[in-house]
């Protein structure tokens, strides 16, 4: 916080209006001039940026703040002269001012260390065998950039040969990601395998990590419903202030028997506890200090909004594939003639889809001698891909396809089964496993245990839906699902009146994740997904996901705390005011102490807690 202050022109300016305020204090048994003048200084420096809002607000806008009463309360005691007062209230109210920059300059910094995790160059192998060291952003699509032993990769790109990469900064995995040649590397992790050459395959701008800040900082200009719901009344209710202490101060000069500077004087205390700086400050540095802490964690939410809702979820639909498991297939049996299995294998080049790539480093070495290349790869979402007469996809796109060898037995084995047709009938088949991700298991268990029903939505068929529903305890599970039937599941239950979260990382997902009321991303899914989703799991670990369902939970108790407190201040001072029971330092402390009191319990979210601790603040 010190280091904030001293290197920001809004802190520079708090300090010194502190200066000031103190010498003011300090000559004020002297009397004089000097005194009166220390104030005034004080006044100008805490002042300063409170009336540049107010003014820019007031013309622009068309809407007066809270800081145009703050200053026109300080103005008002300065011309009864209650200098020392004014300097009081502007500088608890600046000092307020500087805690809620702090968190905004706090849930920023959530940017800086994600920018950190990227180089800021990369080494560029030219034609000639020259390596040239440029920026990153100046990289094109087929640069090929050496990566050294330990180096951190500055662009997303495909691998040369057989390496290591540490994907920690993305998926959370500790342990190495083993890459064979051809397969994606990402921007931010390290190799720790031998020095490889990247191929450039996105710009700077497209890469994962370019899309994770780029939400971060989108993010942060979304506010909570609770935020815009009170930014909607400040204007009307500093209007009707304003117009309530000119009242005010004529009923006590002329019923109450009270000299004018008297009458003036309740009503700047009026003017001042009756603003409601700690009301709009109850929102927004806590849902900003959740939205930080999020991004520390691994969790991406996409503004105040996304965040608010996040604790009011009533059922989780989520996908399998890369949610629930892995993603990571294996081919375990196949039976496919030989001339197709090249067609295949160049379809499945195609798609991003894991299904896709385990077959594709299934049959590596096969020859494409007798591929048209010329003919296009259509890639039906949720579905498969089809090239001319050859179709390959999951047994549900194949209803009313002849089987003469009955290879739709194959699907009670209880693997995920792909089937190869041309024409109308089904030629082949591949077999494929993947593994469940066990902490998977516990967020789900987390999950029912917060009251959440967790249903698994997959295109798979029902022998393998069943096996991975037992095995994480989901409470329900559909099999066969195609991208329009997991969007009918949410409609039907946002139409009995339950707020639906949707959690996967395929392009088929995406449409389910946009009719979500929270659609949640994992981070290595696609861009659409990403796109789509209110939520980015960014190191795929659906405990992370949990974590900031309890971080909502208490982001909306913070905010109701700070609501109820800030109320009930504000009535209890206008009280005791029109009793007379009031007067201005003592209001001051009071009310600008509340607004520091509300900003500080929301900064409280900013702070890195265990898994588990959030379910403590009750």
């Amino acid at each position: 916080m010190v280091k904030f202050l001293v290197k920001t022109r809004v802190g520079q300016f708090l300090i010194m209006g502190i200066f000031f305020t103190i010498i003011g204090f300090i000559l004020d048994p002297f009397g004089g001039l000097y005194s009166q003048f220390s104030f005034y200084l004080a006044i100008l420096f805490l002042g300063f940026f409170a009336a540049k809002k107010a003014i820019v607000e007031t013309i622009y806008s068309h809407s007066p703040n809270v800081d145009l009463l703050m200053i026109l309360a300080a103005l008002g005691a300065c011309v009864i002269n209650y200098e020392s007062e004014g300097a009081v209230l502007l500088l608890i109210f600046a000092g307020s001012e500087a805690l809620e920059a702090y968190a905004t300059n706090k849930s920023n910094s959530a940017i800086s260390e994600l920018m950190a995790h990227v180089p800021s160059v990369a080494q560029v192998l030219k034609e000639n065998g020259e390596v040239v060291e440029v920026p990153t952003e100046v990289l094109q699509v087929g640069d090929i950039v050496v990566v050294s032993k330990g180096a951190q990769l500055p662009i997303d790109g495909y691998a040369d040969r057989k390496t290591q990469i540490n994907e920690a900064a993305l998926t959370g995995e500790s342990l190495p990601a083993e890459k064979e040649e051809g397969d994606e590397v990402f921007s931010g992790t390290f190799n720790e395998g031998n020095s490889f050459h990247l191929k450039v395959n996105k710009t700077s701008d497209q890469t994962v990590f370019s899309n994770i800040i780029r939400m971060v900082e989108e993010a942060q200009n979304r506010p909570s419903k609770i935020s815009k719901f009170i930014d909607r009344i400040e204007s009307r209710y500093v209007i009707a202030v304003l117009i309530a202490v000119p009242l005010f101060i004529m009923t006590l000069y002329y019923f109450n028997d009270l000299t004018f500077q008297e009458a003036f004087y309740r009503g700047m205390v009026l003017l001042t506890v009756a603003s409601p700086c700690a009301l709009v400050a109850s929102a927004t540095p806590a849902t900003l200090s959740a939205i930080s802490n999020g991004a520390k964690n691994g969790v991406l939410v996409k503004g105040g909004a996304a965040m608010e809702a996040l604790n009011t979820m009533d059922i989780l639909y989520s996908d399998k594939t890369g949610t629930l498991t892995f993603g990571d297939f294996q081919v375990l049996d196949h039976k496919v003639q030989e001339d197709i299995i090249s067609e295949v294998v160049y379809m499945e080049q195609q798609s991003n889809h894991p299904i896709a790539n385990a077959i594709v480093k299934a049959f590596e070495d096969v020859d494409f001698g007798g591929v048209d290349f010329s003919e296009p790869v259509e890639e039906v979402a949720g579905s498969g891909v089809r090239k001319g007469d050859i179709k390959v996809g999951k047994p549900g796109a194949f209803e009313g396809y002849l089987d003469k060898k009955n290879y739709l037995n194959k699907i009670a084995e209880g693997n995920t089964t792909i089937f190869v047709a041309k024409g109308n009938e089904i030629v082949g088949y591949l077999s494929l496993s993947d593994q469940i991700r066990h902490e998977a298991v516990a967020a789900v268990s987390g999950f029912q245990k917060e009251g959440i029903q967790v249903v698994l939505l997959t295109g798979d068929n029902e022998k393998v839906a069943l096996k991975v529903a037992k095995e994480v305890k989901v409470n329900d599970y559909v099999a066969n699902c195609s991208p329009e039937d997991k969007i009918n599941y949410i409609l039907e239950s946002q139409g009995n009146g339950k707020v639906v979260g949707m959690i996967g990382d395929g392009i088929n997902d995406a449409p389910a994740l946009a009719n979500a009321d929270i659609g949640i991303a994992m981070g290595s899914g696609s861009s659409v997904a990403m796109e789509s989703a209110d939520v980015v799991i960014v190191k795929n670990d659906l405990a992370k996901l949990l974590y900031s369902y309890q971080l909502s939970s208490r982001l909306n108790r913070i905010i109701k705390q700070n609501v109820i407190f800030s109320v009930s201040v504000i009535v209890m001072l206008i009280f005791l005011n029109l009793l007379g029971y009031l007067d201005l330092p003592i209001g001051v402390v009071f009310h600008e102490g509340s607004t520091i009191l509300v900003i500080l319990n929301g900064l409280r979210l900013l702070h890195q807690e265990k898994k588990g601790s959030l379910q403590n603040d009750r």
